[in-house]
Order: C-alpha cells, then structure tokens, then sequence
C-alpha cells in the first residue's frame, strides 16, 4: 500500500493534526508502509517523506497555512510514486490540490474533518462566513469516498451540514509519554505549588477555546480558596496577553512546553480543566487522565464523549462560569471524588493506544481501496 498525505500544517507546528501525522507515519515506518507527505514548508527543516512549500499564516488558525503549492513538482513526485489512495488532513490548498490529482488520475482520496472553523467565526465576530464555511465544507468533504472525523458528535454535526459517507478515526494516546510516573517535586518547588492545589490548562490560548469561562471561574475559585490554589496555563496564542490581564497575578504562565517538560507538567499538576466548545476530540484530556489527574471538561464537541460524568471527569454545560467553579470546587473539596476520578481516568487512556486506533484507520484504507479495484473491474 501507498499513501499520499496532503497537509496544510505540518512539523514544527504542534496541534491535534500534527500529532495525528506523527503517530500515522511512526506506524507507518513500522509497518514499511509507503508514504510521502505534501505539507507546508514554516523555515529550514526537512524531512525525507515530505514535500515542503512556500506558505503563508492563515488568520483563523496560523497553525493551518495557505500554501502556494508547486503543481508540477507534485504532479511529478506523484506520477513516480504511484499512490494507491490520498489521504486528505485538511481542507486549504494542500487539500485541494490532493483532491483534484485524485479526482484527474483516478486515485482515492479521503478527507478529515478536524476543526470546527465554523464555530471558530463566533469568536472573531465573523459570523457572516459561518454558511459559507459549511457550504465549502460540504462541497469538499462529499468529493471523498469517506470523511474521516474524531467523534460521534463531530459525525453528528457533519450529517447535519449535508456531508455523507462519514467514518471514524479517533485519536490515541501514548502512555510511555504520558504517565503519573512524570510527576516532579523540584518542578512543583521550582513552580511555587508545592503546597497548594493546581489547576492545569494545556493548549492553544486563543478566543476560541473559551478561555474568559476559565478565567471567570478561576477568579472566583481564588477568591475562596486564595493561597491554596493555583493556576497553570502551558500553551501559547494570540490571546494571550488579554488573558493574562484578566486573571489573578499569581497565575503561571509557562508559556509552550512539548516532550518531557510537558509530560512533567501534566504529571505535577493536580487537576486539569479543558473550557473548550469547540474541539473535534480533545486529546488534552486524554493526556492529562493518562498522567493521573482528574479531568474537568466542557459538555460539547470531542470532549463530551470522552468524559463520563463523575466517573473519570467533571462536565459542566458549556460556557457556563458558575457551573466550571462548582466543578473546581467539588474537586477541592472531595479527594475521595478526585482519587476515583484519576483511578478511572488512568485506566480509560489505557484502552486508547495509538496502535489499535491506527490499525482501524488502516481497515479503513483498505476497504477504498478495494471498493476501487472493484469498481474498476
């Protein structure tokens, strides 16, 4: 088998795609499973399976680029690797072009779903673009022979839009990475919590992962509980000086982390919080239930599915301030809630390793690829 990978983000960004790349093409080398990544090119680095090109930030999401790409060189590289099915990651440019080599040369393609930049515009007052994504979207996504996303409720909100033929690929996590072994006393010395309860957020700090629901609760937490909380923000964004204003002083800002130093800071914290609608999975949660904490989570999107109410997280309606500080609070207060939480939170990340979610992605290749050869006979 031969797979294309089209990508409008790629290494050294980090995000939900990118690691998804990494651990498909980790398998990948394993299994000597042929493949070349077409991806944006962000400075000097290289990589010998993927194709790099110019780009430029997209303002929505600068994670995602708008890539100018080379046609020839890709309709060259193509045309000696003979691709037995493209597999599309994003939407943008590289997308496009991936789609239309497929649709010219009789390859198939499959697309993924993974971010909602429909929801996004809300959050940019943009609210006038929110048809037209859906539109483009549905035009897109129904010119596969299957669109992959991460979730029942993504499936959902896809059927809704008028897109069809869905299928899913989860995420995993990597339990060697991420783990309670992790946990660092000097690092919560060096951090100033080792004598209170800390409260962790890790991702991008941008509008759209409904930050002020966080900060607002946060406040009033603090208010209570004072010297005995702290609050942990590891990630990086264009929202992160207005968010920084908003919340007490004392709050930590560590700014991006990845590796071993994020791995610690999962591990010495002592409860996540995730405020965000909008995510596809939320592989944020997944990482801090591997790394032992209790997990406290919007009722919405890739999360909702991931946390089992009072089980091995805390949900809370979404967007809502009052209901996320009755959660930080409960947790606070109940170490017997917190110590079931994290029990159960462990041994849920441990059923999601990357390898069988992988391998479901490879049934999936295969079934298109099949369904052509019949077709084609």
């Amino acid at each position: 088998m031969k797979i294309a990978i089209f990508t409008d983000t790629f290494q050294p960004q980090i995000n939900g795609v990118t690691n998804t790349l990494d651990k498909m093409t980790d398998y990948f080398k394993r299994g000597k499973i042929e493949h070349k990544i077409f991806a944006p090119r962000y400075d000097d680095r290289t990589n010998l399976n993927a194709e790099r090109f110019y780009s430029l930030k997209f303002f929505l999401y600068p994670e995602c680029r708008i890539v100018l790409p080379n046609l020839f060189r890709i309709s060259q590289t193509l045309s000696e690797f003979k691709p037995d099915l493209i597999n599309l990651m994003t939407e943008f440019n590289m997308g496009l072009t991936g789609l239309f080599y497929g649709k010219k040369n009789n390859i198939p393609t499959v697309s993924n779903y993974t971010t909602n930049f429909s929801q996004y515009t809300e959050y940019y007052k943009l609210d006038f673009l929110k048809q037209g994504i859906w539109d483009y979207m549905k035009w897109f996504h129904n010119q596969n022979r299957v669109t992959l996303c991460s979730s029942n409720e993504a499936r959902n909100l896809l059927i809704e839009h008028g897109i069809t033929n869905i299928d899913i690929f989860s995420r995993g996590i990597d339990m060697q990475k991420f783990n309670s072994a992790n946990r660092n006393e000097s690092l919560r010395k060096a951090l100033g919590i080792e004598k209170k309860t800390a409260f962790l957020y890790v991702g991008r700090v941008s509008y759209e992962k409904d930050l002020d629901t966080l900060s607002e609760a946060y406040k009033k937490v603090k208010e209570k509980y004072r010297d005995k909380v702290s609050l942990i923000i590891t990630g990086d964004g264009p929202y992160l000086e207005k968010f920084r204003n908003s919340l007490p002083a004392d709050t930590i800002f560590t700014g991006f982390k990845k590796g071993k130093e994020l791995s610690e800071i999962y591990a010495s914290a002592d409860i996540f919080v995730c405020p965000s609608s909008t995510e596809t999975f939320g592989n944020v949660a997944l990482e801090a239930m591997a790394s032992g904490l209790p997990v406290i989570g919007a009722d919405a999107g890739g999360l909702k599915e991931i946390i089992t109410n009072k089980k091995n997280g805390l949900k809370f309606k979404a967007k809502e301030m009052n209901e996320l500080a009755g959660c930080m609070n409960e947790l606070l207060e109940n170490e017997t809630l917190r110590d079931s939480l994290k029990t159960n939170g462990i041994n849920y990340s441990k059923g999601r390793s990357w390898n069988s979610i992988i391998e479901s992605l490879m049934n999936i290749y295969e079934n298109v690829i099949d369904e052509r050869v019949t077709i084609s006979a």
